[in-house]
């Protein structure tokens, strides 16, 4: 043991050997000299002596209780200096101030703010805001609240009756819309003008409302309204709209000042006003012209103002009504084929897939596809495309596919050039030329591959991997790259007669 430690040092200072000198020196001198001969250190003996179960030093109980490192004690448990005095037995606070403080800091609703908050929130939500007022005790949030007063807190205390709307969604205090709700058919839409019309109080007509284009200039009014000036047509929507809004106020003040039962006896009936409240404001659904808070935009004119003729499909009249959709235009453009030559291609989908998109919001699932399209004459197109939508990505894979048409090389109009081999990541298409009336020897997917461009004869193997994408995309490209007879002619420096070695129309198998 080193003597340098502490707890050594303090087992070989006088601490321990000053309680009885007599006794530690006798053993210490008996210890150094054995029967046998043998000699041991003085620390030795002083250590046995010590730890001796005869020995009464009081430095064993010392010794025994410490261990030997320098790591301090743990401290006792710190005490208060002083006992804890609460603030109303010092007259710092008492009840009526903590009161004082509550009712001034966190006040309850007055019946007015009651009565605005229900117009601005479902009963159910209301239900909700007293059922949470009522569980929270404003004395708690005095006492345990801690509230600071500096101009640097933190808005920690949020007001639920104000909307944020940055964080909170918009109030719905309106029904859900009916699910079951569908668009009125002529016989259902005939059915509820009647109802509406006898709901309506039997009026005075007004006579014709000005329209939107007798409040702007005359040198406009022969234009259409999307040629207007923006400053013309922001001044004649603001008046138009003070116009129909005084009218309706004019209509509804002779109507309290007639009475029901003299303005019955007029003959009339619903008011030019009535009758535009009824075109943009009624529902077109089945739904009993319940109010909701549904997106879906109420009954709209056929005409938009500053919308009509933005969004017109332009129809081709050499189409005969066979693209009134004007899906097939572009595609006409770019490849200079009619819209009969387009649908009379023949179009296979190879490959359909579903895959999920990992985001914050969820997973977003789309449809991913392969298509082929082909006359059968040597042609063929490979188009893929992926859409939320399945009949949309379907589309659009179509339309890829056309604008992707290759001419694909055909010996004798029926079989492929030699041999091909094409390698995509881990799968290896093989082709290989057959003679007529072999047929295709091949996987289903690049049977349809060979029927669209017109091959007959034909036999391929996939001796690795044979995943479907990489498997159509091999075999597309190998049917578009084959070797040129012409150019391996050229490069042996032969003719093409003599490099394929075929004389007077013989046989090349």
């Amino acid at each position: 043991m080193s003597a340098a430690r502490p707890a050594a040092g303090r087992l070989l200072s006088g601490a321990c050997l000053a309680v009885r000198p007599k006794a530690a020196a006798a053993t210490a001198t008996a210890a150094t000299t054995l029967p046998t001969g043998a000699t041991t250190s003085p620390h030795a003996a002083v250590a046995s002596a010590c730890y001796s179960p005869s020995s009464s030093s009081p430095c064993l109980g010392r010794v025994l209780a410490r261990p030997f490192h320098s790591s301090p004690h743990l401290s006792a448990r710190r005490r208060p200096r002083f006992a804890n005095v609460r603030a109303s037995d010092m007259g710092l606070m008492d009840d009526k101030q903590i009161d004082d403080f509550t009712k001034d800091k966190f006040p309850k609703y007055t019946p007015e703010e009651l009565a605005h908050l229900r117009t601005l929130y479902s009963p159910e939500q209301m239900a909700a805001l007293e059922a949470g007022e009522a569980a929270i005790n404003p004395r708690d949030l005095t006492v345990q609240g801690r509230l600071r007063t500096d101009p640097y807190r933190m808005p920690y205390i949020d007001d639920f009756a104000e909307t944020q709307p940055v964080i909170d969604k918009r109030a719905r205090n309106k029904a859900p819309p009916d699910p079951h709700a569908r668009f009125m058919d002529l016989d259902q839409f005939a059915r509820d003008l009647i109802d509406w019309a006898d709901k309506l109080p039997k009026g005075e007509v007004t006579g014709n409302l000005k329209r939107l284009q007798d409040f702007v200039p005359e040198a406009y009014r022969a234009r259409p309204e999307t040629q207007w000036p923006a400053e013309v047509r922001d001044e004649a929507r603001a008046k138009f709209q003070r116009y129909m809004e005084g009218e309706v106020a004019k209509q509804q003040k002779a109507l309290n000042a007639k009475g029901s039962d003299a303005l019955s006896d007029l003959g009339g009936g619903p008011t030019d006003a009535d009758i535009l409240q009824y075109i943009l404001e009624r529902s077109v659904m089945t739904d009993a012209n319940r109010q909701t808070d549904s997106s879906m935009a109420p009954a709209l004119p056929n005409k938009v103002p500053g919308v009509a003729g933005l969004y017109k499909t332009v129809i081709d009249p050499e189409d005969q009504g066979k693209d009134d959709l004007g899906i097939y235009q572009d595609v006409k453009r770019r490849t200079g084929m009619t819209v009969r030559e387009i649908l009379n291609l023949r179009d296979k989908q190879l490959l359909v897939r579903f895959v999920s998109n990992q985001t914050r919001l969820g997973k977003v699932r789309s449809c991913s596809v392969i298509h082929i399209v082909g006359n059968g004459d040597g042609w063929l197109g490979y188009g893929e495309a992926k859409g939320t939508e399945t009949q949309l990505a379907f589309r659009k894979a179509r339309i890829n596919a056309l604008l992707n048409l290759r001419p694909i090389r055909r010996y004798e109009n029926r079989t492929i050039y030699g041999s091909i081999t094409s390698k995509i990541s881990a799968t290896i298409v093989k082709m290989e030329a057959r003679p007529p009336g072999f047929g295709l020897r091949v996987p289903y997917r690049i049977f349809e591959m060979c029927r669209a461009a017109g091959i007959h004869d034909l036999s391929a193997s996939m001796p690795r991997a044979r995943n479907p994408m990489n498997s159509i995309k091999a075999a597309y490209w190998a049917l578009c790259n084959q070797p040129d007879p012409e150019e391996i002619a050229m490069a042996r420096g032969k003719k093409l007669v003599d490099a394929r070695k075929v004389y007077y129309g013989g046989a090349v198998y």
